[in-house]
């Protein structure tokens, strides 16, 4: 008796064990009944038929992320370089992820290989560094067109390392060194060639200013000689009026005469004291006459 109830309650333990299914929240799970697709399983409890209902597949509905192996990619210019990623997907059909395709994991990963090896020979070796966020969304764009027979969806690819070869790395460095070099020589050459116009040009105003200044002077002496030549005209002019006045007056006539005689004789003198040779004129031998002269000049003024 004891083993005839052991033996019913184990057969009732199994039968409700395969009869009532607890879902996760994380999973899916996809049933057949009699070996042909009934239905999939969402989270929370189900009731099944046992020995006629079964569980074949059960997948992880979260995003899965998958790390894609090292690879030898060769660019669009001929640069051999190791590409490694991470692809992120999610299943969104289990029925599609259990009888689409025999391992999704295993496919995901190689077509994001095949894929990034085709992308990465599109670029050169500068662009595939500095275009890798567009890189990214390639990648996702195809492998997600062909992965939607799957039942599941590409999220998005990140690439984690790019790196060239030692050969390729020591030619680089090079070139970045000569291309610093480059740099160099062309900042110290626009420098001097900086220099050489702000000394040019203040040598030009310098030239400008002295040219200006050198004008100016030459304005200002020549408004000097006209301003004196003016006073003595005005001066001279108003000493003839002068003269002329004084002669009118009583006297002025004799005054002139005395003063013409003075200026007469003292030239005179001056004249013999520095010549060798004495000499007279012809007119010095008769004072009257020499007086008549001065009468005649005098007459004349008036």
């Amino acid at each position: 008796m004891l083993t005839t109830f052991t033996v019913i309650t184990i057969f009732g333990l199994f039968v409700l064990y395969n009869t009532v299914t607890i879902v996760s929240m994380r999973h899916s799970y996809v049933v057949e009944r009699l070996g042909k697709f009934r239905k999939v399983l969402e989270p929370g409890i189900h009731f099944l038929v046992p020995f006629i209902d079964n569980i074949t597949y059960k997948h992880e509905i979260r995003e899965q992320v998958f790390d894609i192996p090292p690879q030898v990619c060769i660019t669009q210019d001929n640069m051999q370089v190791e590409v490694d990623g991470i692809v992120y997907l999610k299943v969104t059909d289990p029925k599609k992820a259990s009888y689409g395709i025999g391992n999704y994991r295993s496919a995901a990963v190689n077509l994001a290989q095949t894929t990034m090896r085709s992308e990465i020979g599109k670029l050169s070796l500068g662009h595939a560094f500095s275009e890798r966020e567009s890189l990214n969304l390639k990648i996702v764009k195809e492998i997600d067109h062909a992965s939607a027979a799957w039942g599941m969806k590409v999220l998005r690819y990140e690439i984690k390392n790019i790196r060239p070869s030692k050969h390729i790395i020591l030619t680089l460095e090079k070139q970045m060194e000569a291309e610093r070099e480059k740099r160099a020589e062309i900042t110290l050459a626009t420098a001097d060639k900086e220099s050489k116009i702000r000394l040019s040009e203040g040598d030009k105003i310098e030239a400008i200013n002295i040219s200006e200044g050198e004008k100016q002077r030459r304005i200002n002496i020549a408004k000097g000689r006209a301003m004196e030549i003016e006073l003595i005209a005005s001066a001279t002019a108003e000493g003839v009026k002068m003269v002329a006045e004084a002669i009118n007056q009583p006297g002025g006539d004799k005054a002139v005469k005395m003063q013409l005689l003075e200026q007469f004789i003292d030239e005179v003198g001056e004249v013999m004291n520095a010549a060798k040779i004495t000499f007279l004129p012809t007119e010095m031998g008769n004072i009257k006459a020499a007086f008549e002269g001065i009468d005649k000049v005098t007459d004349k003024v008036r």
